[in-house]
């Protein structure tokens, strides 16, 4: 895989994107998605064959505090501070964001 990049592949890109940029943002654009691209490639070449796989960046996992099953807000604490909530029948009001 090759790292070149040119303007006309950002210029398709930002159209892919609906994006329209500058002339010099394409030119920015290109040499930094060029430098990410060839730290990718980078990355890629490194043999990872003897690697054991993790699921944690960090070799344990330590919780900040112990689980413990706590009390719940009743209804009416949850509510009292809700803009336009109705308590008396448990819901929020909240804005339309479907159609």
């Amino acid at each position: 895989m090759s790292s070149r990049l040119t303007k006309s592949d950002v210029e398709r890109i930002a159209s892919l994107a609906h994006l329209e940029l500058s002339e010099a943002e394409k030119e920015t654009f290109a040499r930094q998605l060029a430098d990410i691209l060839t730290y990718a490639e980078t990355l890629q070449a490194i043999d990872t064959t003897n690697a054991s796989p993790t699921t944690h960046v960090l070799s344990r996992h330590e919780a900040f505090r112990t689980d413990e099953v706590q009390e719940s807000l009743s209804r009416d604490e949850a509510l009292a501070n809700a803009p336009d909530g109705t308590p008396d029948e448990g819901f929020f009001k909240v804005p339309k964001v479907i159609e």
